[in-house]
Order: structure tokens, then sequence, then C-alpha cells
């Protein structure tokens, strides 16, 4: 298919709306074009769209996601940049993945399945890609498409705690502070004790964000009128785990500080909820996965790829826990456009990410099937 081809694509993408759990539209886009360029498509009982091209071994998983945050942005082309919500994050390297997948599987030597998974929320709850690994899904190598640049390859990202803390006091009259503790206060007493607990800049000068613990206050919400002493605050954390430790670790640590805290308080409760977690990833760097798309990075760009451990969160961390699997991120873009009311993606990277991607297929098809053929031989 011709690069205007490709454009054309990508830039009806971006034309349709798609923030979370609304991507009825997109999902029935996706589909449509996908059944024209040669997939077997079909739509599993949440939206997740699932193209199948090809047959045999290896089965390679190129999953993606349509849904983006909201905020409509006008879509404009301007200088070789597509702007619109959505271009980075992530609906340019989906479909740089679809145009891949259609492409290498046209080629004569191509042996495999490849399945282009494109997910729903994403950007909320990660509904898809949790709904996708309870039916079962099964790959030997898979690429998560988000935004690393195309030159670079995601290899790590750090787990995520979505931490609730409750603090309760008891409480009284506005006029009279003294004779009472305000949980408001008090929450904020706690949270910079935990804030303490995991400093960022570290004073470990060769200690990298991407391998601290790190911890930020996201929401804060307490008080009833205007005249009563706060008796009740909730705090909403976001905590960042490393590689290093697990999500149940790092909250055995954040309860002891509490317990401690109570101690030093007692007219004070304080409670944690998790709301969620996930656990920090990083593939093995001599994964065949990670030297394949390297060399197919190096090939079409003609530089050496750089390997990134990202301090973010994402799908490919859930993905790689569940399947144990080699699973890189990669895709074309700057992350920092992410969310962003700039959000842009370079026509020419979104070109070359096509080519990197169809390379890194037809090269793992190859290698695969040498070495079953080995195999078999001896």
């Amino acid at each position: 298919m011709s690069e205007q081809a490709a454009v054309r694509f990508l830039t009806n993408l971006l034309g349709i709306y798609s923030p979370s759990g609304k991507e009825e539209d997109i999902a029935n886009f996706l589909a449509y074009e996908m059944k024209r360029m040669g997939f077997e498509v079909g739509k599993d009982g949440i939206g997740n769209v699932i193209g199948v091209v090809g047959e045999g071994e290896p089965v390679i998983l190129l999953c993606g996601h349509m849904d983006t945050v909201a905020g409509h942005l006008p879509l404009r082309i301007e200088e070789g940049k597509i702007y619109a919500r959505g271009a980075v994050d992530a609906k340019g390297p989906l479909a740089a993945m679809v145009m891949a997948a259609a492409a290498a599987a046209k080629e004569p030597g191509f042996k495999g399945k490849i399945l282009v998974a494109s997910v729903v929320e994403e950007e909320a709850t990660s509904r898809g890609v949790k709904h996708l690994i309870t039916q079962g899904i099964k790959a030997d190598y898979a690429i998560f498409g988000e935004p690393s640049g195309v030159e670079n390859i995601t290899i790590g990202y750090k787990g995520q705690i979505q931490l609730k803390i409750v603090c309760r006091t008891q409480t009284g009259h506005a006029s009279m502070p003294w004779l009472y503790e305000n949980a408001l206060e008090k929450a904020y007493e706690l949270w910079g004790q935990i804030k303490n607990a995991y400093p960022y800049p570290s004073p470990e000068p060769s200690e990298s964000p991407f391998n601290a613990v790190t911890a930020c206050l996201v929401k804060v919400t307490g008080g009833r009128a205007t005249s009563v002493v706060p008796f009740e605050a909730e705090m909403n954390i976001d905590v960042r785990v490393p590689i290093q430790f697990s999500t149940a670790q790092v909250f055995a640590e954040i309860e002891e500080l509490i317990a401690k805290y109570q101690a030093a308080n007692p007219k004070v409760t304080a409670k944690a909820t998790v709301l969620d977690t996930v656990e920090p990833f990083e593939v093995n760097k001599a994964s065949p996965l990670v030297h394949v798309l390297s060399s197919s990075v190096r090939k079409v760009l003609n530089k050496p790829a750089t390997l990134l451990r990202k301090t973010g969160t994402g799908d490919m961390n859930i993905l790689g826990k569940a399947m144990n699997l080699p699973i890189v991120t990669y895709g074309p873009g700057d992350s920092h456009l992410d969310h962003t009311l700039d959000e842009y993606i370079d026509i020419s990277e979104y070109l070359n990410a096509i080519q990197v991607y169809k390379e890194t297929l037809l090269r793992l098809s190859e290698l695969h099937n040498h070495k079953n053929g080995n195999q078999q031989a001896s």
C-alpha cells in the first residue's frame, strides 16, 4: 500500500473522536478498513477489534489502543505534521501496526500469524487489555503500540499503586480549633511523612528515577461546613514502583509508616485502601524480540536504537506479567505530547515506523522458522 494510503488511513482514524468509553465509531471504522486490507476481523464482547492475518507460527501480537483522553482537538496538517487528539497517543502507533501487518503478510517469504488488537479504555481502566487476557489470547511475541519515538524501544515501565488514605478525628466548633485535631491538617501531616520516606530527587546521586519509589499527592478532599473543624479527610496518592520491588512490598512499607503515625497521634485514625495496582515490568534485553526490533530500527533509520526504561506505567506491564512472553513497547511519536493541546505526529516518523514494524515482523518470522527448522533437522 502506498505512503499516500497510509497517511489517509491515519488521518481518517484521527478524524473520529474516540474518548475512553466511546470507541464504537472508531471500532466499526477499523473493522471495515482491516477487512478491506485482508484481515479476518472480529469484535469481542467489550468492543475490542481483533484482526488476524497470516497463519501458522510464530504468532505475533501487535496491541494498540483506539481510545484517547477526553478533549477534542481540530484535525489539521501543517508542515509535514498531523495535529489531532490521539496523533501520538496512540492512533499513530496503531495505524502503523495495522499497515505494517497487512504489508508483511503479503510478502512471499512470510510465515506466521499476526494478531492486531485494537483495545478500548487504555486511558481509563485498561479494561480492553484485561479482557484480552481473560479470553486466553496466546502469542510468541508481542509489541505494544505507544509513542517511544521511532528510534527508541521501551523495555521497562514502573509499577503503580493507586492509594486512598482516609484520616478521621473528633470534631467541634471552628471557633475553638485548639481543642480538636483537624483531619485535613493531620492528613497533610501524614502525607509529609510519606513524601519524606520516598524523596525525589533521590539523595543518592547515582539513583535514576526508574529505580526510585516515588509518591505524588493527586487529590485531597475534606471538611463539611464552614464552622466545623474538619473530622474527615481523604487523600489520593499515586505511587510508582521500580522493578526491584513488588507493589505489595511498597504498600506494606506505607502501612507501617501509617501505623507509626497513628501511634504518635492517638486521636487520629488513618486507613489506607489500595484502589488498583499494576506490577513493574522489564523485558530481558537479551530477548530475540529486542534484538530483532533493534536491528530493524538500525536498518530503516541507519542508526542504532536506544533502549528506554520509563517512569510511567503501561498496558505492557499487564500483558507482560499475565502472558509471560517477550514484549516491548514501540511506536512513532514524542510521548511528551501525550494529552497536550499541541499533540501532533511527524508524517515521516509515522511512515518510518511502518517500515520498522514490517521489518520486525518479517525478521521474527524468519528467525522463528529458521530455529524450528534447525531443531527438526537435529
